[in-house]
C-alpha cells in the first residue's frame, strides 16, 4: 500500500472596503496631472467601494490540506489578517491624507494592491501569498503577484 499524497488547495477569500483618493504626481505640474489623470485629478479628490481579493498558493508545507482539521488555512486567521493589513489602515480613509504610504507614492489602484501585498506579506506564513486582486470597479481589475521589474 502506497503512502497517501498531499492534497494541495488554494484558498481566497475577499473584503470590500471604502476609500477616496486623488490621482496626483508630485513629479508632474498641475497641468501634466491634469492631462494625464483627468476627472481623478480632481483636487477634492473622489472615491471606490474597493474590493480586494486575495489567493493563498500552496507554495510550502502549510499549505497542504492539513489531514487533521481539513483546512489550508483557518478562515478565522485569515480574517483577522485581513482586518489588520486591509480595513484598518483603508477602510473609509482618504488614501492620500490618511496612509502614511500614500504620501509619497501615488493612490493608483495598482499601487493599492502593492500596499496589500506588502501588508499581507509581513502576516501571512512566508510564500503563501500568491496573488492580490483589487477592483477599483467591475471594470478596473489590478493583479499583483508580487514581481519587481529591474530599474537601471
Amino acid at each position: 500500500m502506497s503512502p497517501r499524497s498531499a492534497r494541495l488547495a488554494r484558498l481566497s477569500r475577499s473584503v470590500t472596503f471604502s476609500a477616496s483618493h486623488r490621482l496626483h504626481s508630485k513629479s508632474l505640474s498641475d497641468e501634466e496631472n491634469l492631462k494625464l489623470f483627468g476627472k481623478c485629478n480632481n483636487p477634492n479628490g473622489h472615491g471606490h467601494n474597493y474590493k480586494g481579493e486575495e489567493l493563498l498558493m500552496p507554495l510550502v508545507l502549510s499549505l497542504q490540506i492539513d489531514p487533521l482539521s481539513g483546512m489550508v488555512m483557518n478562515l478565522a486567521e485569515l480574517k483577522e489578517h485581513m482586518q489588520e493589513a486591509i480595513m484598518e489602515p483603508l477602510d473609509h480613509k482618504n488614501l492620500d491624507k490618511d496612509v502614511p504610504y500614500f504620501a509619497e507614492v501615488v493612490s493608483t489602484t495598482e499601487n493599492v494592491a502593492v500596499f496589500i501585498w506588502e501588508n499581507l506579506q509581513r502576516l501571512l506564513p512566508t510564500g503563501t501569498l500568491y496573488k492580490v486582486k483589487v477592483y477599483e470597479t467591475e471594470h478596473n481589475v489590478v493583479v499583483y503577484k508580487g514581481e519587481e521589474a529591474m530599474v537601471e
